[in-house]
């Protein structure tokens, strides 16, 4: 049995943190809100985040950060993309031995172009707190892991002994881990996938059906693949659970905040009002602008990744957008999956 600290109590926080206590280890988690806190304490519920579930009661919820890490040699941090930096800080102020850091956030960070790790390591750099970094990414709607539903997901690191250990801690007979040695890739599938599924449900808001859909899930993974191997990513990857994998879960589902916020932005809500209704982040539009100014420096074509900025940032109507990705320039398919297979780097 293990020690960790759960640090966001979402609900994707709370689900893992479910999973942990699912495999007897000593769980807390750490949420700002003392009403939210007092509720996993009292009721063992966590209403807005996952509604009819109710959590192990070995779970335990603090509002003290310090207490949260204390002795813990595993973080989970589970916090939107805008927020990790911040967390970061306040945990290297009171962490009191070393400890591993999980993160199960996707985002890639807009001016810097950072990964989630990179980040953590960033500004961790000239501390002796920081052990490993991995990242625990793939399909997986918390709604059905509270569920405890057959769901699969990556562990990865650059220390594949770390994802290992990661693995062990949350590995079950309802959630299965792979391990992959690809930080670049994992973290890069989590993160695009997010703008694929804002496409996604922007074109069904335009009443497009499946075939549409399946077009831009297609196009979405040739962008990702795409921009991941100029990275210096594993092709491979984006063929597995953090790339193809989570692509589908998360454009073919309500559950999907991303879908259900280009739903609405298809419908011709503006995007003020779609986060206004949504009361929670969606990850894909703060990624959409990171991803659209890497792609810019790198010389990356990604046409989908384009299209949607315009209407998230540049008050380019669903419609237009859709017109203009309809009608680029002919391409020849084979020939492009090809290309990025064999790594080409001017692709």
């Amino acid at each position: 049995m293990s020690k960790v600290a759960v640090i966001g109590a979402g609900s994707w926080g709370s689900a893992l943190a479910l999973v942990l206590a699912d495999n007897n280890h000593d769980v807390t988690i750490w949420a700002r809100r003392e009403d939210q806190i007092n509720e996993i304490n009292l009721k063992h519920t966590n209403e807005k985040y996952l509604p009819n579930i109710e959590l192990p009661h070995s779970i335990k919820g603090t509002t003290d950060l310090k207490e949260a890490v204390s002795g813990v040699s595993n973080i989970l941090i589970v916090v939107p993309t805008k927020a990790i930096r911040e967390t970061i800080n306040n945990l290297k102020g009171i962490m009191d031995t070393k400890a591993t850091i999980i993160h199960a956030s996707k985002g890639i960070e807009p001016g810097t172009h950072k990964r989630i790790s990179e980040m953590i390591e960033e500004e961790f750099a000239g501390s002796e707190l920081l052990g490993d970094v991995v990242v625990l990414s793939g399909p997986s709607h918390a709604e059905e892991v509270s569920l405890r539903q057959p769901t699969t997901v990556t562990s990865s690191s650059n220390n594949i002994e770390a994802a290992e250990k990661v693995q062990d801690l949350f590995i079950n007979q309802h959630f299965r881990v792979y391990t992959n040695p690809d930080l670049i890739g994992v973290e890069l599938g989590g993160a695009i996938k997010n703008i694929i599924a804002l496409a996604c449900g922007l074109t069904n808001g335009l009443g497009l059906g499946d075939n549409t859909k399946a077009a831009i899930m297609t196009r979405g993974l040739a962008e990702m693949a795409r921009l991941g191997v100029k990275l210096g990513a594993e092709p491979l990857t984006f063929s597995g659970l953090s790339g193809l994998g989570d692509l589908i879960v998360t454009c073919t589902s309500v559950h999907s905040r991303n879908w259900r916020a280009g739903h609405m932005l298809g419908q011709g809500l503006t995007l003020d009002e779609v986060l206004e209704k949504m009361g929670m982040v969606v990850e894909g539009v703060r990624t959409t602008k990171a991803t659209y100014e890497l792609a810019l420096e790198l010389g990356i074509e990604m046409p989908i990744t384009t299209a949607l900025y315009k209407v998230l940032f540049e008050e380019t109507t669903p419609q237009e957008a859709a017109e203009e990705l309809m009608g680029r320039l002919k391409k020849h398919e084979v020939e492009e999956l090809t290309n990025y297979s064999l790594k080409e780097s001017d692709y």
